[in-house]
């Protein structure tokens, strides 16, 4: 085997991520690409531009990372989302209270980055509050929650929870082809879907919509084929560079956010190394930087009174524990976990989309209460 100097592939996956999260950010910010946002737009005022801008990144999404598992340049069974292990009420429960908390804070955990980056110190309280959540629910109090009550209960699909592989092991298609003819079936009727409205084939409603899931194939292809080792010199196992999670990844924005405080709290540790996800949120936070300033859009914004501060408060928490409860965010899930085909992503999505609209009837109830 060849010498690899792991020091400069780490270098090159990481610089590779901080570019794709910085490109994210600048196009998130510049075309409003919001979950939350689009949730509530159709259900205030019917408007459904913004939903299809993120169906359209799902499906592009879907279509390129099943096109690099057919090429061999991907291997979606070692990523987290499509494990045998099928943890149903954790995709449930922890979907459900991500979506309410993302309505209380105004945004999920890439809107945050988003915001943080235009100039709002509420979105830098629910930084901190939604990387509370998840580091207690990675490894502190919640977690032992999150372990013996909610993981344990689960049901397992052999070989995998991936609709590919599912296929295939069912003997209707080799895995190839099932990659191939699901990521074009799937991600291409999603695609469809969104430009059959005249209204959304605009030049800024297209670059939200492709944009995105392109980064996300990108980050793929980074992590999960450059980054990746056959048998790593020190180990002499299978790695992949610059992960947390000692798999191929792309972008999710909970967990990482808990690892880059980590990274502030404890950078004296020579063991602390800057990841794919920690460049994720550092790129992020750059790209609407420079856009908000390209735009003249950068503002500082703070909270309106004790009410507005409370519900960012806890819609930060409950987005940190309910995003590594159900393994992701309307990101991690909603485009890196669907991009794989599994159906635990799925079942993530929807619950993140009922949190959320629970969250909007909650807070119409309280606003007629008030009135």
């Amino acid at each position: 085997m060849p010498d690899i100097d792991l020091a400069a592939l780490r270098s090159t996956v990481v610089w590779a991520s901080l570019a794709l999260g910085l490109v994210l950010g600048a196009v998130m910010h510049r075309t409003n690409f919001c979950t939350m946002g689009a949730i509530a737009d159709i259900v205030n005022m019917g408007d459904w531009n913004r939903m299809r801008m993120w169906v359209c990144a799902i499906g592009v999404a879907i279509v390129g990372t099943q096109l690099l598992a057919a090429a061999g340049l991907l291997d979606p069974s070692k990523t987290i989302y499509t494990g045998a292990r099928f943890t149903w009420l954790s995709y449930l429960v922890g979907g459900f209270l991500f979506g309410f908390g993302m309505v209380l804070a105004s945004g999920c955990g890439s809107k945050t980055l988003v915001r943080l980056g235009a100039g709002s110190l509420k979105s830098l309280v629910v930084f901190f509050a939604l990387g509370l959540g998840a580091y207690m629910t990675l490894k502190g109090l919640t977690a032992v929650l999150r372990v013996n009550a909610i993981d344990s209960v689960a049901t397992t699909l052999q070989p995998g929870q991936d609709l590919p592989r599912l296929i295939a092991d069912g003997g209707l298609l080799p895995l190839a082809t099932a990659h191939t003819v699901l990521g074009l079936a799937i991600g291409g009727a999603l695609i469809a879907w969104a430009l059959a409205s005249r209204e959304f084939r605009s030049p800024l409603h297209l670059l939200g919509g492709i944009v995105p899931g392109l980064v996300i194939v990108g980050v793929w292809y980074v992590s999960g084929h450059i980054g990746y080792l056959p048998e790593h010199p020190d180990t002499l196992e299978e790695a992949f560079v610059a992960t947390n999670s000692g798999r191929a990844e792309s972008f999710s924005f909970v967990a990482p956010i808990a690892y880059t405080i980590e990274l502030f709290l404890f950078w004296s540790d020579a063991s602390r190394i800057v990841t794919v996800g920690i460049a994720a949120v550092f790129g992020m936070v750059a790209g609407s930087l420079l856009s908000a300033l390209a735009t003249r859009q950068f503002r500082w914004e703070g909270f309106g009174g004790t009410e507005d501060t409370a519900n960012h408060l806890v819609g930060g928490l409950l987005m940190g524990v309910g995003g590594v409860t159900a393994l992701g965010c309307t990101i991690g899930q909603g485009l890196s976990g669907v991009s794989t085909l599994a159906l635990g992503s799925f079942v993530a999505l929807a619950a993140i989309g009922a949190g959320a609209v629970a969250a909007l009837k909650y807070q119409y109830w309280r606003i007629e209460r008030m009135a």
